[in-house]
């Protein structure tokens, strides 16, 4: 299939469809009430993560809409931001801006590898799905460092943090296709054609997510789409988030006579509901660790379950929103509170969720208990 039809054809497809509260007492593990931290700098106005279509995001990809603007001395356009949020509208405009430079990038890069073909050297380009780590870019590999620095497009996601995006190479380019709750920049299908698409043309291209590619991401789709269609895929790993924002906190996922299990659970919901996906017994063994992704809207009934299956309604917990990042904030709290104070505290997607007893091994945890002390004592 012709690649410049190909890119042609998602527009039409597009228009169909730190404060801290005391405790009431410090000296018993129980009642527990609750600890919030915010980091000094935390500001959620600046966060990359919580923006539906930031202006800056769309300032690094300023390249997409040279060509209807280099012939005069108007401002590049700052589209969502300042419109209203009818993100169905929005996306559409967005995409008819972005498809005239994609098919120009799309035409150079295919007369690079028919350039390059005359020496031998012609064929498809290079796929790598890249896992950026929860937000702080010291987290990467130097696999992934080096990969970035080579790209010639990356399409990056909305939790790729902008400290991680500081990092790409001069001469590459750069194109959001991240999602949130009601705006979607980009649907799956078309990020699985313009990755088809661009690597047919011979580019090598990056793929970059939040956290570990192959964990709760659509990677594994993306890999299966590119190798059906006969394109070589690359995954460079990268620190999923319970780990990244686990050992940021001094939070051990696993501990010797604490718990000898973690469990990863998705905190998504079947069409939008405020009930999880699913909760079973296991999931409620008071000597594993769990950690939620993606679940503030559905924490109130996944508490209530786990309680129901049987885990301590104190079992310690802790939520961190935007986690290793400059704006971290936290709430340490007992299960049965924590949805509560997340509420109070008005916390924000992301936010990571961990359960289980191993957070009040944390050095954050702010009650002194003898139930701690014998934790501590198993060692």
């Amino acid at each position: 299939m012709a690649l410049v039809s190909r890119i042609q054809s998602l527009s039409a497809f597009s228009s169909s469809s730190t404060h801290f509260r005391k405790p009431h007492s410090s000296s018993s593990f129980n009642p527990i009430s609750s600890l919030r931290f915010n980091s000094t700098s935390s500001n959620s106005s600046s966060s990359p993560f919580t923006e539906k279509a930031s202006i800056e995001r769309y300032q690094r990809d300023h390249w997409l809409y040279k060509n209807q603007h280099s012939e005069s001395d108007q401002p590049l356009p700052t589209p969502c931001c300042s419109l209203p949020p009818d993100f169905d509208s929005l996306r559409e405009n967005d995409i008819a801006l972005q498809l005239p430079e994609l098919r120009n990038l799309l035409q150079v890069l295919r007369e690079k590898r028919q350039t390059q073909g005359d020496r031998g050297g012609c064929g498809p380009g290079n796929v790598f799905l890249v896992g950026t780590g929860p937000g702080d870019p010291e987290l990467l590999t130097m696999k992934a460092y080096r990969v970035i620095q080579t790209a010639d497009l990356l399409l990056y996601d909305r939790l790729v943090s902008n400290d991680v995006l500081d990092l790409v190479g001069s001469g590459a380019r750069l194109l959001y296709v991240g999602k949130t709750a009601g705006y979607h920049s980009r649907t799956q299908e078309e990020i699985h054609e313009l990755l088809l698409s661009f690597a047919e043309a011979g580019a090598n291209v990056v793929r970059l997510k939040g956290g570990d590619p192959l964990v709760f991401g659509r990677g594994g789709e993306e890999m299966d789409f590119l190798r059906q269609q006969g394109i070589e895929v690359n995954v460079i790993p990268g620190i999923t988030a319970a780990s990244g924002i686990a050992a940021n906190l001094g939070i051990p996922l696993t501990h010797r006579g604490v718990s000898n299990s973690v469990r990863f659970l998705t905190g998504h919901s079947r069409k939008g509901g405020t009930d999880p996906l699913f909760v079973a017994e296991n999931a409620a063994d008071p000597d594993s660790t769990l950690v939620v992704y993606m679940g503030l809207s559905t924490l109130p009934s996944l508490a209530q379950k786990l309680v129901h299956h049987g885990l301590p309604p104190n079992t310690p917990a802790v939520a961190v929103e935007r986690g290793t990042t400059p704006q971290q904030r936290m709430v340490f709290a007992e299960l049965k509170d924590v949805a509560d104070e997340i509420v109070s505290a008005e916390l924000v997607s992301p936010t990571l969720i961990i359960i289980g007893k191993v957070v009040a091994l944390s050095p954050l945890w702010p009650y002194a208990s003898k139930e701690v002390s014998c934790l501590v004592e198993t060692l």
